[in-house]
């Protein structure tokens, strides 16, 4: 078992439909077809689930304007946050100190915020991208954080001694990303090892039924086998990831 390039599946679905030998999936108008069924097959699967291989460590986007000195993104391939932590080192401290940012929903968030006392002098009033204003904290780093879009960053507070807008090298975050599939011969799909196998079967029943037309009984068979192992798969390695209370999905 071995992990297979495009043009490696392409090849092996194209033997199996008894279709002509290619030797890149641009030779042929099915080459291609059978390669497209690759790509969405591939997106297809990855959209079922968290998968464990897609769990990366990440930084956010910080929003480089000084109006938005809360506000961060997140990149596109973002598909869940699992947490996030941000380096709330003060100018004094000798260390590093990396800290969770605890997620609000909109509506507690604002409650929060609303509470602050605009006479002070560590209270400032800044506008979110909907044009709608609220108040943040300048004396401090970020405690709470949520999202009014899905999309963008909001948190609660950043210190202004020491940064203009909150840093994107300062965060720390947890996330399940999408996998970038490049169409192109040499590409090799973003999956374990042990996943081939299915996704190879999968692709090949898509193929029969879509090109063909005529269902492959030993592909879906293989198809629903291997899907249903993948599906009760634990982590390669022990343990996973234990999800503290205090983490909630901010990108889906």
């Amino acid at each position: 078992m071995s992990k297979l390039t495009v043009i490696e599946m392409v090849q092996n679905i194209l033997s199996a439909m008894n279709s002509d030998e290619v030797s890149s999936i641009n030779d042929t108008v099915e080459s291609y077809q059978v390669a497209e069924i690759v790509r969405s097959t591939y997106n297809e699967l990855i959209a079922r689930k968290n998968w464990p291989h897609t769990r990366k460590l990440i930084q956010l986007e910080a929003s480089g304007d000084n109006d938005k000195p809360t506000h961060m993104g997140a990149p596109e391939v973002v598909k869940e946050i699992v947490e996030v932590n941000y380096n709330k080192k003060k100018i004094t401290d000798t260390r590093e100190k990396w800290e969770p940012v605890k997620y609000l929903y909109p509506d507690e968030f604002l409650r929060m915020t609303n509470g602050y006392n605009t006479d002070s002098a560590d209270t400032e009033e800044i506008t979110d991208y909907s044009g709608v204003k609220f108040l943040i904290k300048t004396d401090k780093a970020p405690q709470y954080y949520t999202s009014f879009d899905d999309e963008n960053f909001v948190f609660d507070s950043y210190d202004s001694d020491i940064d203009t807008t909150l840093q994107a090298t300062k965060t720390q975050v947890v996330a399940y990303v999408f996998p970038t599939f490049t169409f192109s011969d040499d590409f090799t799909p973003d999956l374990p090892i042990e996943m081939f196998p299915a996704f190879l079967a999968e692709c090949k029943s898509v193929c029969f039924a879509q090109i063909k037309q005529t269902p492959d009984a030993k592909s879906e068979q293989q198809s629903r086998r291997g899907m249903n192992w993948l599906s009760n798969k634990s982590w390669q390695i022990a343990g996973g990831w234990r999800f503290p209370d205090y983490g909630r999905s901010s990108k889906k």
